[in-house]
């Protein structure tokens, strides 16, 4: 069989290392659910529980932060107010729709630190006008991700605590037991509107304390037991 004829080169496929291994995982899409934390929805305006909501990134929004290397998080264009969101990031490695909560997790790869780099300004400004607000959260590089560590060694990832620092002080600490709705849920929810597929990673919401970071800014963030991130804006 011949090779296929592309009128233009296809992308690399983007991919994140594995923990433990010389291996990669493949990035299909990738999912964020928003206001996931209470302080956080508080802090963002919302008082009630609410089904969670969704957006998404395009796949090459990841940078990819390896341990012991303080990656480079290029300052985004058309923006004055950048704002750091540190979450959990769980990679599906077997897909399905109309997931049932009590099967969800075993439908999960593993887990890694992740930053929903956010222009706020912009989001905001479509907010405002009704549009949608793809510009404030799907930009170049504005899926930071630390190596994946499969699920298999983390059991207990609900009690993991998870925190970010900037420039060495604290601005955003919670624990992954404080979600609105949990992993298994979320991923319950999320596969009623899309068939998940193997490569999909999910950002599940940040705790409270989103603040903007300058060029300069050197961020740290932290989930117990995965690899955390390093790196400074420029």
């Amino acid at each position: 069989m011949s090779a296929m004829n592309y009128v233009v080169n296809p992308s690399p496929v983007v991919s994140v290392p594995v923990v433990g291994t010389e291996a990669q995982f493949p990035v299909h899409r990738i999912y964020c659910v928003a206001r996931n934390y209470e302080d956080h929805a508080k802090e963002m305006g919302q008082l009630n529980r609410e089904p969670p909501f969704f957006f998404m990134k395009p796949s090459d929004a990841v940078l990819v932060c390896l341990p012991g290397q303080t990656a480079n998080l290029p300052y985004p264009s058309l923006t004055s107010n950048l704002h750091h969101e540190v979450e959990l990031v769980v990679a599906i490695s077997t897909g399905g729709q109309n997931i049932p909560v009590d099967k969800a997790l075993q439908h999960i790869f593993g887990y890694a630190v992740g930053l929903d780099m956010t222009r706020r300004d912009l989001q905001n400004d479509m907010k405002k006008q009704g549009r949608p607000w793809c510009i404030g959260k799907g930009f170049d590089f504005s899926a930071p991700i630390g190596p994946i560590t499969p699920a298999t060694t983390m059991p207990d990832i609900a009690q993991a605590d998870i925190s970010l620092q900037v420039n060495q002080t604290e601005r955003q600490r919670g624990q992954i037991s404080q979600m609105i709705w949990n992993v298994a849920e979320t991923i319950a929810q999320l596969s009623t509107g899309w068939a998940l597929q193997p490569g999909d990673l999910i950002y599940t919401g940040t705790p409270a304390g989103v603040a903007a970071v300058v060029r300069g800014d050197r961020l740290q963030a932290n989930i117990t037991g995965l690899s955390p991130i390093d790196l400074q804006v420029v």
